[in-house]
């Protein structure tokens, strides 16, 4: 004789997940994922900054950056309990902020990192918004199929002076790291034409192309820093990386995978295979020290 089973319904609360959303296409793909895994979301859309179309198919507010006492108010009204920040914001001038009084007294919280490095400031941003009660996620913890694998994604491999160049990029970086400086460099023939700082990937990958050396192009390397919190910031390669890596001269863009999103990794794959650029994922022997 067979017993009846009773189906006894999930009554547990569902994650609300709350995304503050800077530029570009990631917050979007964050949200999908997060609504894919059945989470509630919310976006908090930085005004000036984020890509409100994209943005249109999911729960959303406009704020301004500083209007601290909103946010984190509507935040919680959504129920969210978790975080996650994504999409570059250039940082303000502080004269410029207009910060609202929960803004104010969370300015004063941060003290002296405000004036620190990218690290230090979204460290201790971090380390604010947990004293507020959320847990801040990773995007990476969402996009688990973003970003890539070890060795060539693409038909094009780095050939020696390539590898060579790639084992050039990483030792700049590391050494970089130490001065919180940027996650790019671009390296040709062993010869350092550019490292990335405030003005971004696309913005140094402009300024390469009057640089470049006669012979085979140069190499983008792509990683944290060690010890960054990828909480905060993760390095971000889209085609559009691939087509200015091509514009300027580039013959490759080497990244370190599992802590580098791509925004759109089958076109990334297009973009490289239609240039003849190799995308490649570091491989442990890369990241030896």
């Amino acid at each position: 004789m067979h017993k009846l089973r009773l189906k006894v319904p999930d009554t547990s609360p569902r994650r609300g997940v709350g995304i503050l959303a800077g530029s570009g296409p990631l917050p979007a793909q964050v949200a999908a994922a997060a609504q894919a895994r059945g989470h509630d979301v919310f976006v908090v859309a930085f005004r000036d900054f984020a890509e409100l179309p994209l943005l249109a198919p999911y729960p959303h507010e406009v704020f301004r950056l500083a209007a601290a006492g909103e946010i984190l108010s509507a935040l919680k009204r959504r129920g969210c309990r978790e975080l996650v920040l994504i999409g570059p914001v250039r940082r303000p001038a502080w004269r410029d902020l207009r910060p609202d009084g929960e803004g104010a007294r969370i300015l004063a919280r941060l003290g002296r990192a405000i004036f620190l490095g990218d690290d230090g400031l979204l460290g201790a941003v971090v380390r604010v918004l947990g004293e507020e009660g959320f847990v801040v996620r990773g995007a990476h913890e969402f996009l688990q199929n973003a970003t890539g694998h070890s060795g060539a994604l693409g038909r094009v491999a780095p050939d020696m002076q390539a590898r060579a160049d790639i084992a050039r990029g990483v030792s700049v970086l590391r050494t970089m790291a130490q001065l919180d400086i940027g996650q790019g460099c671009v390296v040709q023939n062993g010869l350092v034409l550019a490292v990335e700082a405030l003005e971004g990937t696309d913005a140094m990958l402009g300024r390469c192309g009057s640089l470049m050396q006669a012979g085979s192009g140069g190499v983008l390397v792509k990683m944290p820093k060690q010890g960054q919190d990828l909480r905060a910031d993760m390095p971000t390669i889209g085609p559009e990386t691939l087509e200015n890596a091509a514009r300027n001269g580039l013959r490759g863009v080497a990244f370190q995978p599992g802590v580098t999103l791509l925004t759109d990794p089958v076109r990334c794959i297009a973009q490289a295979d239609r240039y003849g650029l190799f995308l490649y994922g570091l491989t442990t022997d890369d990241l030896k020290e």
